[in-house]
């Protein structure tokens, strides 16, 4: 299967010369990148949330291949929604799924169901692969959409995917795509999405999931989030750091109603 682009042209630049110019002033060239197992990066328009996405894979080692965890907000397909087969279309070209990586994944994890349906609408994957590929043009790969999963969910996935490509000599770059707060106050969502951040600095995805929702923080990517870090923490992570964090009041100075964006990096 060839995933056509869903939101090539809005979110981020449909031709491949313009999307290079905006990656080029998005993200720069830095000596000394984190070796990070995951990432927690956000996946708006880029003239929202390109700045923080940028700052966030500028600042790490981007491996050959990566498992991008995100959200389904479309609600369409399966709750763990894995596509093992074929290739992402991008304005460049395409970026290849990993097959063997996925069928390692599948086979370690019941929960993962193929389905290419659950992929085809869904943006928060595919606005991360233009910033994978700018720091590695020859990155494949495997894309995962989650629903509603329970926090023992997250836990099984997490440590499935760990015990999965554990004995790789470059293990994949875990990537969980998620926005912050939504449509609150620069204020309120300032202060909730600490609450948020706090708990992924700590490596703490128990504490992340119950805290997004006992404080009731509208993160979307908080399965996401909650499953790399199980994950991480058995890859060996022992620290994480903010790298950016801005909101969407930054850049239309509407601060009554905003989204947040964090990038964060474990290491």
């Amino acid at each position: 299967m060839n995933r056509m682009p869903a939101v090539a042209g809005q979110f981020y630049p449909g031709t491949a010369p313009g999307l290079t110019r905006t990656l080029k002033e998005l993200t720069r060239e830095s000596p000394g990148k984190l070796p990070a197992i995951a990432v927690v990066s956000p996946h708006a328009g880029y003239a929202y949330s390109g700045g923080v996405a940028g700052e966030l894979y500028s600042a790490v080692h981007v491996p050959s291949r990566a498992i991008v965890f995100g959200p389904n907000h479309t609600g369409v397909g399966e709750d763990a929604a894995i596509m093992s087969r074929g290739s992402w279309r991008m304005p460049w070209g395409d970026v290849p799924v990993d097959g063997e990586l996925a069928d390692r994944l599948t086979a370690a994890c019941s929960l993962l169901r193929e389905d290419g349906a659950a992929h085809l609408g869904e943006h928060s994957l595919e606005v991360q692969l233009p910033f994978l590929y700018r720091f590695r043009p020859d990155i494949r790969i495997v894309p995962i959409a989650l629903g509603h999963l329970s926090l023992e969910e997250c836990r099984e996935l997490g440590d499935s995917t760990a015990k999965a490509v554990s004995g790789d000599p470059e293990p994949p770059l875990l990537v969980a795509s998620s926005d912050m707060s939504h449509y609150v106050p620069d204020e309120v969502a300032r202060r909730k999405d600490r609450l948020a951040i706090d708990r992924m600095l700590a490596l703490d995805a128990e504490g992340l999931y119950r805290t997004v929702r006992s404080e009731r923080i509208s993160m979307c990517g908080v399965i996401p989030a909650t499953v790399a870090l199980f994950a991480a923490r058995l890859l060996g992570a022992s620290s994480a750091r903010l790298i950016k964090y801005a909101t969407s009041g930054d850049v239309s100075r509407d601060f009554d109603q905003v989204v947040g964006y964090a990038g964060i990096a474990v290491f």
